[in-house]
């Protein structure tokens, strides 16, 4: 099977991998993401521990993936629960602090995630449930404008979630949701799913050793219906993703659909960042070669519809063919073996 055919097209496709952003001579500085996890009121002590498990998973992956403690900002309707990792009340003014610092010292280039735990309503207004004035979906997207330039991945795994995509959907915004619209009121389980996807093997469905937010999404999706299957349940929720600002969103995104591309390249940790922190000069060479790669392949892809298919497919080819090879070159190093 030779890169030209269409099955070597399929299998240079899969090797996508690592962050959209390309980082300057500062990658540490400018390629940073922040996580900001904010766990809402849970109603009952059994939801309580849920929430928090899932937090401090993610909270964990997130560690384990090069990020400082100083990047992982949790807040908790009951912060007294775990001292050491939770930073604050999971309250609307509280959050709105976490977030300006968050943009105040990342990076212009830098990747926020922000995970939304908890009960939802949807009465008129979609809201999160918080300890004291609940958050609406307008008052989120208000305080998400000190991240005028940042990529923002905003994850709201609440219950009736649904309506918080169209109002936070925009530039340089990947959006997930739980559920397609504020009727779907049940507890949701698509959040555990979630931040499970970031330690396990099976939701790398590339196989690049590393989980990106497209592969989180479908991970969880998938384990989602097997839980209603396995229980004779109908399946009451249905999870969104919007990426590409137009605020309609789809439950079943892919790298090469109108959603799905930008989500497909962005990582709880920049790949870059973690070389340059890790003192890897050739490591950090060919990271920031992919990236620079997948940034040409996103803007190739924007442009699709203005070109000419013959043309577009060639482009396209020769720098999936180009980023398989740098892909293949990292995966030796990272197994010990010389590069071939």
């Amino acid at each position: 099977m030779t890169p030209s055919d269409g099955g070597g097209r399929l299998w240079v496709r899969v090797l996508i991998g690592t962050t959209v952003l390309l980082c300057s001579a500062s990658p540490v500085a400018r390629c940073q993401t922040s996580v900001v996890v904010v766990r809402g009121l849970a109603g009952e002590a059994t939801y309580a521990q849920r929430f928090h498990d899932w937090a401090t998973t993610l909270r964990a992956a997130a560690l384990r993936l090069g990020l400082a403690d100083s990047q992982v900002i949790y807040l908790a309707e009951d912060p007294e629960r775990d001292p050491a990792a939770i930073r604050g009340p999971a309250t609307k003014e509280r959050l709105g602090l976490a977030l300006r610092d968050v943009a105040q010292r990342g990076g212009s280039d830098a990747t926020v995630f922000l995970v939304l735990l908890g009960h939802g309503s949807d009465r008129g207004e979609p809201r999160l449930s918080l300890p004291g004035p609940d958050l609406s979906a307008t008052e989120l997207g208000d305080l998400l404008r000190v991240f005028a330039t940042q990529r923002v991945v905003v994850v709201n795994a609440a219950s009736a979630s649904g309506g918080f995509l169209p109002v936070l959907s925009g530039p340089r915004r990947v959006v997930v949701t739980a559920t397609k619209s504020g009727f779907e009121q049940n507890h949701a389980l698509f959040g555990g799913h979630f931040v499970e996807a970031f330690g396990s093997d099976d939701a790398d469905l590339d196989k690049d050793q590393r989980v990106s937010v497209l592969e989180a999404f479908l991970y969880a999706k998938g384990a989602v219906a097997r839980a209603y299957e396995s229980d004779r349940r109908l399946l009451t929720e249905h999870a969104m993703l919007d990426d590409n600002g137009d605020g309609q969103g789809t439950g079943d995104p892919s790298a090469t659909g109108q959603d799905g591309s930008q989500a497909a390249v962005v990582y709880l940790a920049s790949a870059v960042a973690v070389a340059a922190l890790a003192g890897d000069s050739l490591s950090l060479a060919l990271e920031r070669r992919r990236a620079g790669l997948e940034e040409r392949i996103g803007g190739l892809r924007a442009r699709k519809d203005a070109m000419q298919p013959e043309a577009y497919e060639r482009e396209l080819e020769g720098l999936l063919v180009e980023l398989a090879e740098v892909t293949r070159t990292l995966r030796e190093r990272a197994a010990g073996r010389p590069p071939r």
